[in-house]
């Protein structure tokens, strides 16, 4: 069976780098991407859509199965925030093999987002140009969406304030943040607060140690039992880090999810780049498992990790788990390999732990940040 679930990657990975990607990277970034949610809408729709797909790109292993913060996660690959910015996906992403997902970010009020163009590949660096500005429909609308639906995956909701000079105002952004996670108490598994989109106005606020304390102040008085993540920017100087941890840790929040986008310090291949917008993709991928080995020999398993920027492969995958990570998210990766890629790398990691003697995954977190 392992053999077949190779050849069928490869075959589908090929078709889509050979065939497709190079027709779709014709047209404009963001209007594939609205094909693409559309089409996945389509394909969760129904159990007949949902099973062929499922055919084509799912791959299970036990292997790859955590427990992590009291939730069970059939592998270790999600879909980061940023796709599934309306919560349109959630019927059809365990199909393609995700073993979870982040929808959002959902702010406080229904967002617009930046003037278009707001999307831009840039192929010779393998990563994308994002400048979307928490473009979302709010709130009331996507909880309203999700409040009646079953999901067979964890889903998490990443929460941040709306895009607009009212919410530059600490208390009015503060305020925003809590309206759109109360949204949500009773929906998905888990939260993320992201308190690192670098599109947005007034620039990243909460990454100011007081201020965050504020914020989480605000939030901790929202009793919830799932668990809550803190997006972290990958750019911060590391006395900067080493505060928010201090900070973290004087409240209800269970992980780090390193790291968003990248906007500081990243070599380019390609010679036409747009300055606006953060960077997601390879260009990011040094910097999240830099971000990822620091907070990891800060604080050991005291906190949650998970990975996220520049994952493309196994390889890449486990490297970010053996610096510390426990679960994984990518969007650009599936991007530039395919849907495939998500079996592929899940197959790498079980292929990965067995050449290392290890049982489970959660045996490799952090294998190379360890203290002897």
């Amino acid at each position: 069976m392992e053999i077949i679930i190779s050849i069928r990657n490869a075959l589908m990975g090929a078709m889509y780098r050979v065939i497709l990607r190079p027709i779709l990277f014709l047209f404009d970034a963001e209007g594939v991407h609205n094909l693409a949610i559309n089409t996945g809408r389509f394909l969760g729709s129904n159990r007949l859509t949902r099973f062929k797909t499922s055919v084509l790109f799912n791959y299970s292993n036990e292997i790859l199965s955590q427990k992590i913060a009291g939730i069970e996660f059939k592998n270790p690959i999600g879909l980061a925030a940023g796709f599934d910015k309306d919560a349109y996906l959630t019927d059809i992403l365990p199909s393609v093999g995700f073993g979870f997902m982040e929808v959002g970010s959902v702010t406080g009020e229904p967002c617009e987002g930046n003037p278009k163009p707001r999307l831009w590949r840039i192929p010779k660096s393998k990563g994308i140009v994002v400048n979307y500005g928490l473009r979302n429909d709010g709130c009331k609308k996507i909880s309203k969406r999700l409040r009646n639906k079953s999901f067979s995956i964890p889903i998490g909701v990443n929460v941040a304030k709306t895009n607009s000079a009212k919410t530059s105002v600490i208390k009015d952004g503060i305020a925003d943040y809590v309206k759109a996670y109360k949204s949500f108490t009773e929906i998905g598994s888990f939260f993320t607060i992201n308190i690192s989109c670098p599109n947005a106005f007034g620039g990243e606020p909460f990454t100011d140690p007081k201020k965050l304390d504020l914020l989480l102040t605000e939030i901790d008085k929202n009793e919830t039992k799932k668990p809550v993540f803190l997006k972290m920017p990958p750019d911060l100087p590391k006395d900067q880090v080493d505060e928010i941890i201090n900070v973290v840790e004087k409240h209800k929040i269970t992980g780090f999810i390193c790291s968003n986008l990248t906007k500081k310090g990243v070599k380019l291949t390609d010679k036409s780049v747009p300055v606006a917008g953060g960077i997601s993709g390879k260009p990011a991928e040094n910097a999240s498992n830099e971000l990822i080995s620091y907070i990891y020999k800060k604080v050991g398993q005291k906190f949650v990790i998970v990975g996220c920027g520049g994952v493309f492969s196994a390889d890449n995958a486990y490297k970010k788990i053996k610096l510390g990570a426990s679960l994984i998210e990518l969007i650009t990766g599936m991007i530039y390999q395919g849907p495939q890629v998500v079996a592929e790398i899940n197959q790498g990691l079980a292929r990965l732990l067995k050449k290392d003697g290890l049982e489970s995954l959660s045996e490799a977190v952090g294998l190379d940040n360890r203290v002897p």
